[in-house]
């Protein structure tokens, strides 16, 4: 499995984004600019912080068998592997969600002095600081997940001779 790479993150950030931008604008222009609901940053902050207490569910589960405490309970490698899959496909949601958001959230910008595209503003915004927790957490989760790397591989095997 390969790891995340914050550079496709952030390129999915930037062109849901600039997408976004335009698209809020050619709407604007048409007719009524859609809502940014409010329950888009809570979402977003539940699935953050439901990633977050996995990682720290199974950092400690590891810590406990490293230790090799008797009550320690073992971490199932595919549940590991499912919860590092989760974290991953949050993250690149998250990216796209937050990129959308924060396109539509600098349109905003430009009409503050409206009470209700100001609270659009508002909400776009803990949409993307939201967003951005939930990838925090995704690439905690798959630190936490990630196994040690093979000391035979990194330094060569000894061929015989």
């Amino acid at each position: 499995m390969r790891e995340l790479r914050i550079r496709l993150l952030a390129g999915v950030f930037i062109v849901a984004g600039v997408l976004s931008w335009a698209g809020a604008r050619l709407w604007a222009s048409i007719g009524t600019l859609p809502s940014v609901p409010l329950a888009a940053p809570i979402v977003l902050a539940l699935i953050a912080v439901v990633l977050l207490s996995t990682a720290l569910s199974i950092r400690a589960r590891l810590k406990a068998q490293r230790e090799r405490r008797p009550e320690a309970k073992g971490v199932d490698p595919l549940m590991a592997a499912r919860a590092v899959v989760f974290g991953q496909a949050s993250a690149l949601v998250a990216a796209l969600v937050s990129g959308m958001y924060g396109g539509t959230g600098v349109f905003l910008l430009e009409s503050l002095d409206i009470p209700a595209r100001r609270d659009q503003a508002i909400y776009a915004g803990f949409s993307v600081l939201a967003g951005v927790g939930v990838i925090a957490a995704a690439l905690f989760l798959e630190r936490v997940c990630k196994l040690p790397e093979d000391d035979d591989r990194n330094t060569g095997a000894a061929s015989t001779a």
